[in-house]
């Protein structure tokens, strides 16, 4: 396993964890379902990490976890934020506030702090899976220690 700013920072706050890793086929763009199929793992517990924008104010972003197969409603996410209107923040964003490359974004470790806003559905499994990192590195942890490190907002955040 090799150790990516997510593990340090989950080694670093003493929090459970298990790495798992897969070939990653570099045309696969929907990352998370890719984790999904490799992995034989519940769509449902495999959350996708996006980034996004208050359209009201360009310089707040935000991560917002939701279900790999399922998608964000950005009237939901602006307003459980406080915002006025939510988007998908630019992949050049994404990356220089997370320090990671797209399909490999952690909610864990990211360069600069971002709130953290995740879909309720998250709390209803024992152990979730999110990106590690990097392409082709899932971790696998309870979702209660999510929501605590990163001081999570819950919140039902799907179409």
């Amino acid at each position: 396993m090799s150790a990516t700013q997510a593990t340090q920072f989950l080694k670093a706050s003493k929090i459970a964890f298990e790495v798992l890793e897969y070939d990653h086929d570099p045309r696969s763009e929907a990352y998370g379902l890719e984790a999904v199929e490799k992995l034989g793992l519940d769509p449902e517990t495999v959350f996708k990490t996006l980034v996004i924008t208050d359209e009201g104010s360009p310089a707040r972003h935000a991560l917002a976890l939701v279900p790999a197969a399922e998608k964000l409603s950005f009237p939901a996410a602006a307003k459980a934020l406080g915002w006025k209107r939510a988007a998908m923040a630019k992949p050049a964003d994404a990356q220089r506030l997370t320090g990671y490359v797209l399909g490999g974004i952690s909610a864990f470790g990211t360069k600069r702090p971002l709130p953290v806003l995740v879909d309720a559905t998250l709390l209803e499994y024992p152990l979730i899976h999110l990106s590690g990192g990097k392409r082709g590195m899932e971790i696998r942890l309870a979702p209660t220690d999510l929501v605590s490190s990163l001081k999570a907002v819950v919140a039902a955040i799907c179409v």
